[in-house]
């Protein structure tokens, strides 16, 4: 592929006759070598991956690094509290990690500094020296911003993750301590899953949630909420939403919790010509909440469409704290098109908003590392460069800079957001994650060339990690042990007529063991 070398993206400078130095050929391994693999991250697409691959390759040890305690990522401390039918595939995850050629090893992180004393880190390039293969499945550690004033000033504006992760107990987020006190009126931007899953927070019944495994230090704060009013807004309208009809159901039918109507313009006179997904949740949305009429509920929720946010204003006497948010006036091209572009009004809306949530989506980083070891990360996108299939792939140019291709990194792959993008449900992760599966067992079955170990041990996995980090390796937390923890919280749980009350710090966690 010849390019213009103004238009041509930034590549790594390797010849291609050196890339070939860090992997091993499929002739200098056994018949009966096994396949080490090293799992990055304890999430759906990791298990899933490794579930993939345990099935399809006769002889394969896999090692799952985790920096938390605790096992299952955004399972444990993404799914709602109020959805524990959701958290049902963590016994499929128990099953497979039961198996003795699975090794978990929490406690540990990738090249990022410990959350404690008694954690560990372990560098890229030390890893990659002790496997076959590396799987990156890590989702996405960050959210994405909306970078307007007052965002990063003003206090009382929360990201959804971060409130997310708070009542379910993340220890990133025990300290945030949202104030759902200074008003009755709350301002969702954003109208995914997340965004809504934050709402029927804000007006599901105390009572409700006491059943669940929210955090008791989340329950206190909930109970304290004087949020009467939730807007949930969009810059699009409902033919262009990505939440499911699942959670607005879900919405519409909290006790005491009224729907204002919906701007009847932005949904088809007809939606019984619609394809049959998007038919049913528009016909929710317009049957709204008839038996519960506005005013005669204590709690009220709206979609507020066709509004992009322009500005967070100060409160007058209280220059500091959110007040209100300034909107910018959207239309549709098209308002019954989900792919309609959005065209400014030049008009301006503003919305009382005593708190606000944003909650634009979910955002993965690159892992300390990746540059070293030649992976390349999509800013933009925030993905790592691959073939969508799972296989980790870069740019490369020849020596005079003119060729450039795109090559895979052999023995690298990836899964779930870190792959696609943060995007999906645990069922379509679930088939990703198999995709990639695929690609690993179809690459080690086929021959392929995979990482290449610079001791004559060749791939001894995380016994090898281990003595190479020597006290360097911690306070490793072992599946038995992850068992203990489990049972702790399943007993405080039990104390306060729940299923579970989690840990919400690692000290806690370790202080079990």
């Amino acid at each position: 592929m010849w390019m213009n070398r103004a238009l041509r993206p930034h590549v790594s400078r390797h010849p291609l006759t050196k890339l070939s130095k860090r992997y091993a050929s499929s002739s200098s391994r056994p018949s009966d070598a096994p396949l080490r693999l090293a799992v990055v991250g304890s999430g759906p697409a990791g298990f899933y991956t490794a579930y993939r691959v345990m099935n399809k390759v006769p002889n394969v040890k896999v090692d799952m690094y985790e920096a938390l305690p605790v096992p299952f990522g955004l399972v444990r401390h993404g799914v709602a509290p109020d959805h524990p039918e959701v958290k049902n595939c963590q016994d499929k995850f128990d099953e497979i990690a039961s198996s003795e050629n699975f090794t978990f090893i929490g406690n540990m992180s990738i090249g990022h500094p410990g959350h404690s004393a008694e954690h560990g880190t372990v560098e890229l390039q030390t890893l990659m020296r002790h496997y076959d293969s590396v799987l990156f499945a890590c989702g996405a550690s960050e959210d994405k911003k909306l970078g307007i004033p007052g965002e990063s000033t003003l206090s009382g504006i929360y990201s959804a993750r971060g409130f997310v992760g708070w009542y379910n107990g993340l220890p990133d987020f025990a300290s945030l301590e949202p104030d759902l006190t200074r008003g009755d009126e709350a301002v969702i931007i954003g109208q995914g899953n997340v965004a809504l899953d934050v709402a029927r927070m804000l007006l599901e019944d105390i009572d409700v949630l006491r059943k669940t495994d929210i955090t008791e230090h989340a329950l206190a704060l909930l109970a304290e909420s004087r949020i009467k009013r939730v807007h949930v807004v969009g810059r699009r309208g409902p033919m262009q939403a990505a939440f499911t009809i699942k959670e607005v159901r879900e919405l519409m039918k909290l006790r005491d919790v009224a729907f204002h109507p919906i701007n009847r313009a932005l949904i088809p006179d007809d939606p019984k010509a619609l394809p049959r997904a998007t038919r049913r949740l528009m016909e929710v949305i317009l049957k709204g909440t008839p038996d519960k009429a506005l005013g005669s509920t204590s709690k009220t929720w709206s979609l507020d469409n066709c509004l992009s946010p322009k500005h967070f204003l100060g409160h007058e006497n209280s220059p500091a704290n959110v007040a209100s948010t300034a909107f910018d006036v959207t239309k549709l091209a098209d308002p019954y098109d989900p792919q309609s572009r959005v065209e400014p009004t030049g008009e301006t809306a503003i919305l009382p908003s005593d708190i606000v949530f944003r909650s634009v989506g979910y955002r993965s980083v690159a892992l300390p590392g990746f540059d070293q070891v030649g992976i390349q990360f999509d800013e933009q996108r925030g993905i790592v460069s691959n073939d969508g299939l799972g296989r980790v792939t870069r740019l490369v140019s020849d020596e005079n800079a003119q060729d450039v291709a795109s090559r895979q990194m052999p023995g690298l792959y990836c899964a779930g957001w870190l792959k696609r993008g943060p995007t999906g449900v645990i069922a379509s992760t679930m088939s990703d994650a198999f995709t990639t599966g695929d690609a690993i067992a179809d690459d080690w079955l086929s021959g392929k060339d995979f990482l290449k170990s610079a001791s004559p041990s060749a791939s001894d996995g995380w016994e090898g990690v281990r003595r190479e980090l020597g006290a360097r390796a911690g306070r490793v937390v072992t599946w038995d042990q992850w068992r203990l923890i489990d049972a702790a919280e399943k007993a405080r749980g039990r104390a306060n007529g729940k299923e579970r009350e989690k840990f919400t710090n690692t000290s806690d966690m370790l202080a079990v063991l």
